[in-house]
């Protein structure tokens, strides 16, 4: 694995968040199929690796962590980073994933508003990267940095 620690924190960001995604579509559309939860999770992992190399999700918490005052490792902290994240990541994620599920359910002959579909995605999977992201991002950090704190360099 690479020796980067922003590069390790978004493969394993990255590879949670869409199984966990890609599961929570799957299975909230009513039509779950393995086939269809993998390429799912492909396209989910492959858009996620695209915004976590892209979009500077540690340089932004802790900017915000910096001007609201709040300390590392702290519960305002982590609300923040896990709100970061799932502002971030979600929206695009989401988007893109409910294009591809509404594109092929159409093509089937299904009569499915998009708008609303999109919208009812959203508020899931931004809630769902929220927790996910509370809970996991002090685990993988713990994993990535052991008991060195992240330094700057990290970003």
């Amino acid at each position: 694995m690479t020796k980067n620690p922003a590069v390790k924190m978004s493969l394993l960001m990255g590879t949670t968040m869409s199984f966990v995604l890609s599961l929570i579509g799957n299975l909230s559309s009513g039509m779950f199929t393995v086939p269809g939860f993998l390429k799912s999770f492909c396209i989910s992992f492959l858009i996620s690796l695209i915004i976590g190399f892209i979009i500077p999700i540690k340089k932004i918490s802790d900017a915000l962590c910096e001007k609201t005052g709040a300390r590392p490792g702290t519960l305002k902290a982590r609300i923040i980073a896990a709100a970061v994240s799932a502002i971030g990541y979600t929206p695009f994620m989401t988007f893109f994933m409910v294009c591809l599920a509404h594109s092929s359910a159409t093509a089937h002959g299904a009569k499915i508003p998009f708008w609303p579909m999109l919208l009812r995605s959203e508020c899931i999977s931004i809630a769902a990267n929220f927790v996910l992201s509370f809970l996991i991002t002090p685990v993988y950090s713990r994993l990535v940095f052991g008991d060195r704190k992240p330094s700057k360099e990290d970003r």
